[in-house]
């Protein structure tokens, strides 16, 4: 299959297609960002419980350790567009996999809590670079006619690497005989989950190499020659390439580089639009959806259920979250950002106040009674289900569509940035709050759950159908 671009003042002239399966391959190579942003954000589930025994540390500095890697994705997201400005789109994405391998190995084989805890942020940072130019590179390399559909590998490839972490932790921790700290060749079986992470590391880092710098790129750095040959791998050999360098170099000479200063307005001090865009920022953390995917293992282990166990439940709660990112890539143009939203909230409302029943249950041998236990495990499976079909995705479509065009580079930091800090506070909070009352802590998460709901009524959007330039 081929896609043909035929270009104004090309008319009458045929223009030979460009293959789509190079544009796929560059997209999905692009992707592996993501990819590895799922599977490092992810893998930690499976050794939580096993650094925990190695360091004999308590529930607050375990949780830091945890969390720990949130800090370094802000820092790889704030300068990862500044960084990819100056040296390229593909050298970030190099440093990145480099700084992924060297957490990796590190992480793998730490001396100490402290020297772990460096190899996180390490990681950390790869990871926040990575979620920046991974969906950058490919909106600016991707033809128009496919654009959306090859944005949305980014999001597609983060839930893989999140189910692809579970699966492996689960395979390990079989050869290991069940035992997180089992001996796989005298090394833990916690420190292989970390340390398998090179594998794919090192794969983004060798594609890298095989795809092109982004033409914009190029352009910037007076390179218009070399930005041609890439618009005609990925545009077909006869689009107007002249034209189309015409066409980038005319927007980055009109574009507005928004400053924080441009979002400052009104009483409360940012324009309303602004604290809209941090609402939902902070509404799809404060859900405790990244407890489903950081302490899983933790979580069923601490109500009864064996190692073993744990670890498949923490898969097939990954497997959840693919199908329901599907089912919200296809319903997100038909039925609106809105109604998807408000469909998501009702239903993790719900399932996070079953949760929180179940979890009131008395343990019996420490295990919860065999009804309440089913029950925890469907609503448990049913939130992020209900969590991938709306709020993982359509929050990400509408912080892309929401702001003005003079203020959407600006507002999407501060938006990112509340969600880098909502998402490490959940994180870091999790273990010693599940220590106090498990239950009262999915009450929380679940009165976050209802109140988004009366959010989206009042004071989202609809974007759907909507132009960028109609935003305002």
């Amino acid at each position: 299959m081929t896609t043909t671009v035929q270009a104004p003042g090309s008319a009458g002239r045929e223009a030979r297609p460009a293959p789509l399966g190079r544009v796929i391959f560059i997209t999905a190579a692009a992707a592996m960002g993501g990819f590895l942003f799922g599977y490092d954000s992810s893998v930690i589930n499976g050794a939580v419980e096993a650094i925990r025994g190695r360091y004999d540390i308590g529930s607050a500095a375990l949780a830091q350790v945890v969390a720990i890697a949130l800090i370094g994705s802000a820092i790889g997201a704030a300068i990862a567009g500044r960084v990819a400005d100056r040296i390229g789109r593909i050298r970030v994405m190099q440093i990145a996999a480099v700084l992924f391998t060297i957490s990796a190995v590190g992480s793998a084989l730490p001396f100490a809590l402290w020297d772990l805890a460096v190899w996180r942020v390490l990681g950390g940072i790869g990871i926040g670079m990575a979620s920046v130019i991974g969906p950058a590179y490919i909106a600016e390399v991707a033809p128009p006619a496919y654009r959306g559909r090859l944005a949305s590998f980014q999001q597609a490839a983060i839930v893989v690497g999140i189910a692809l972490s579970q699966l492996v932790n689960w395979g390990i921790l079989h050869l290991a005989d069940g035992d997180q700290r089992g001996k796989i060749g005298g090394i833990e079986a916690w420190q292989w989950m970390l340390g398998v992470m090179v594998v794919p590391a090192v794969v983004y880092g060798l594609l890298s190499f095989a795809i092109p710098e982004s033409p914009r790129f190029l352009i910037s750095v007076g390179k218009a020659d070399r930005a041609k040959e890439v618009l005609a791998q990925v545009e077909g050999d006869g689009s107007h390439l002249d034209a189309r360098v015409a066409q980038i170099e005319q927007a980055m000479r009109s574009e507005h580089r928004s400053t924080f200063k441009d979002l400052l307005g009104g009483r409360s001090g940012l324009l309303p639009v602004v604290w809209i865009g941090i609402g939902l920022s902070v509404f799809q953390q404060l859900v405790g959806i990244n407890v489903a995917f950081y302490y899983s293992s933790t979580l069923w282990q601490s109500v009864g259920v064996d190692p073993s166990g744990s670890f498949f439940y923490s898969f097939t709660t990954s497997i959840i979250n693919i199908i329901g990112t599907v089912i919200a890539m296809v319903f997100v143009d038909k039925i609106g950002r809105k109604p998807l939203a408000l469909i998501g909230s009702a239903g993790m409302a719900v399932s996070l106040g079953l949760v929180a029943w179940a979890f009131s249950a008395h343990l019996v041998d420490g295990k919860l009674p065999h009804a309440q236990g089913v029950l925890a495990l469907i609503a448990a499976h049913a939130f992020v289900l209900f969590f991938a079909l709306s709020w993982g995705v359509v929050v990400w479509v509408l912080l892309g569509e929401m702001f003005p065009n003079k203020i959407r580079a600006a507002a999407l930091g501060v938006a990112a940035s509340a969600q880098w800090i909502a998402n490490w506070a959940i994180t870091a909070s999790f273990p010693s709050l599940s220590d106090w009352n498990l239950s009262a802590t999915y009450i929380m998460y679940t009165v976050f759950a209802a109140l988004s709901i009366p959010f989206i009524l009042k004071w989202v959007p609809e974007t759907k159908g909507k132009a960028l330039e109609e935003m305002g």
